[in-house]
């Protein structure tokens, strides 16, 4: 079953809206996951759906409520492409990361006592989940090509449950120059791991469109399914 339901902010002064896909039976855990700039679009439902047939509670909460609520965009568009890039543009990170941090707040209700969150994130979403691991308390992040960990590794002290980082080689908005000092950067975090994706570009595990590199986007996808069921 999937249905929208409205996340109180941690203020408690406004609410907005999360896509929510539940197991059949009780969820083993939920996973909060973070839109690309396209919004929660057909891509990132599906992502939740896959989750909930694992057995967890999967949430994909709006990040651009502030800006246009139920934002929904084509990567494979010109025109919603740049679309894309203004809400990025007016989104303060600072704030979806609270948007976030209510997002956990909300699963671990729903899961009762002792009830374990991860968070995964694509795009603007992995750079989201990387800030995430820095700043909320969810027990395990996974970030896909994630745009400017480089300038955030500053943060990485306050990092203290399991992190994966998905990077393909061929990005072209993460160069190589920022891989090499995200590698260099997180090599002694003990908490870090990363993996790279030799000649592969952006969004190579969008779930459809011409991004999508189907053996990567599988063999990410299972690194990230065995990295939560160790870890939640």
């Amino acid at each position: 079953m999937t249905a929208y339901t409205p996340i109180p902010t941690l203020e408690g002064d406004a609410s907005f809206d999360a896509y929510i896909a539940r197991p059949a039976g009780k969820p083993k855990a939920a996973i909060i996951v973070i839109q690309e700039i396209f919004g929660v679009n057909e891509g990132i439902r599906r992502k939740c759906g896959h989750w909930a047939q694992q057995g967890y509670l999967a949430v994909a909460p709006d990040l651009f409520w502030r800006d246009q609520p139920h934002v929904e965009l084509d990567a494979d568009k010109p025109e919603e492409f740049q679309a894309a890039l203004g809400h990025m543009q007016r989104m303060d990170q600072d704030l979806a990361i609270r948007d976030i941090e209510a997002a956990i707040k909300a699963a671990r209700a729903e899961l009762g006592e002792g009830g374990k969150v991860g968070v995964v994130g694509y795009c603007l979403g992995g750079r989201l989940a990387f800030m995430a691991a820095c700043r909320t308390d969810g027990d395990a992040f996974v970030g896909y090509y994630g745009v400017g960990i480089d300038n955030l590794l500053g943060e990485q002290h306050a990092i203290g449950k399991p992190v994966l980082l998905h990077i393909p080689t061929a990005d072209g908005f993460v160069p190589p120059e920022a891989q090499k000092k995200m590698h260099e950067g997180l090599k002694d975090n003990r908490h870090v791991t990363l993996h790279d994706y030799e000649g592969l570009d952006h969004g190579f595990a969008a779930e459809m469109g011409n991004r999508r590199d189907e053996a990567a986007a599988r063999l990410a996808d299972q690194r990230t399914a065995d990295f939560f069921a160790q870890n939640l």
